[in-house]
């Protein structure tokens, strides 16, 4: 009699287990469709960290109110065999996601994007407080890898630093990148904006790569206005040409540690490297990350028999070919400036 029972029971306990696991596959495929949280609510940001396996992710996201049951979402997680799979990085996730969307976001790391817009004629400086201020690098290992000769090497920058190869324009970074990837995309924007081709044609007028990038950060900081580029090359073009002291007043403060006020005669005065109000030539290395607008103008000058310029106050200049005249424009500027408009 008890040999007859079994398979009875043998049967029961399969048929037992069976229903389980239909059971558990309708509850799994259920939560895995189904909403977070219904009621809904504002996005919540993560941030996975580099490294981080699959139960501390899901420990931060059940934190951050996303994961309500977690034997389910690991249960999910192991379904889809992405348990190890999972992206670091900053995340932005709305409640009504369902565990499936969220897993595949993580899976595929849909991070979120920070919208940088890198000024033309910054200095590497104020890149970095800018990109501090926006919570994307640390400032200090940003400029260290800014003179990183071993670095600068491996892209192709033959230079002390990375000042004039960092692309002003719009980048969209993520906060898990490090100051390598985000110094590094920079650099590969100038590379591509910046072809060989420009390179050319600026070795044609006796201009290094690294003497192109120079000139162009001059013309840069001293234009406000950008249809004035060609003209203010033209002037350094010309001076280089009579070995003229360029006098750029941006280059006399430049290493000047912390400056941010108005240029004096003293400072015109001030042993520098970058002073070339007291050195020919240019400096040994630009002194801000220059526009393609000002490498343009550096290959593709005014022609003029301009020397000099005086600002008039208004973002423009007065350009002219002789010092008289330059002495009179400056005093026509400086009357300006105390008197106003004459009638």
């Amino acid at each position: 009699m008890m040999k007859n029972k079994f398979p009875a029971i043998i049967s029961g306990v399969a048929l037992f287990a069976a229903v389980g696991a239909i059971m558990f596959a309708l509850t799994l495929f259920f939560y895995a469709r189904a909403p977070i949280d219904r009621s809904g609510g504002p996005p919540v940001v993560v941030d996975i960290p580099n490294g981080a396996g699959f139960l501390q992710a899901s420990n931060i996201l059940a934190g951050a109110g996303l994961v309500k049951n977690r034997p389910l979402f690991f249960a999910l997680a192991r379904v889809k065999g992405v348990t190890k799979k999972i992206r670091a990085g900053e995340y932005e996730l709305s409640p009504l996601l369902s565990p499936s969307k969220l897993i595949d976001k993580l899976v595929r790391g849909e991070t979120m994007k920070h919208r940088a817009v890198i000024i033309e004629d910054w200095t590497i400086k104020q890149i970095a407080s800018y990109l501090k201020e926006r919570r994307l690098v640390d400032e200090e290992a940003f400029l260290r890898l800014a003179y990183d000769k071993d670095f600068l090497s491996a892209e192709g920058i033959l230079a002390d630093s990375a000042e004039g190869y960092l692309f002003p324009d719009t980048y969209f970074f993520e906060r898990s990148m490090t100051p390598r990837m985000i110094m590094k995309s920079m650099i590969d924007r100038f590379w591509k904006k910046i072809p060989p081709e420009m390179i050319n044609k600026a070795g044609e007028k006796g201009l290094s790569p690294h003497q192109l990038v120079t000139f162009a950060s001059l013309v840069g900081k001293e234009a406000a206005n950008s249809q004035e580029k060609p003209l203010i090359a033209a002037v350094f073009h010309n001076r280089l040409k009579k070995k003229m002291p360029l006098q750029s007043d941006p280059t006399a403060v430049y290493d000047l540690e912390g400056f941010n006020g108005k240029i004096l005669r003293r400072h015109y005065l001030r042993e520098s490297p970058y002073n070339t109000y007291l050195i020919r030539g240019l400096p040994p290395g630009p002194i801000s990350n220059p526009g393609l607008d000002s490498f343009r103008a550096v290959i593709d000058p005014e022609r003029t028999d301009c020397l000099y310029f005086v600002a008039r106050g208004d973002g423009t200049h007065i350009f002219t070919a002789t010092l008289d005249e330059h002495n009179k424009a400056v005093a026509s500027v400086r009357d300006f400036s105390k008197n106003g408009p004459k009638d």
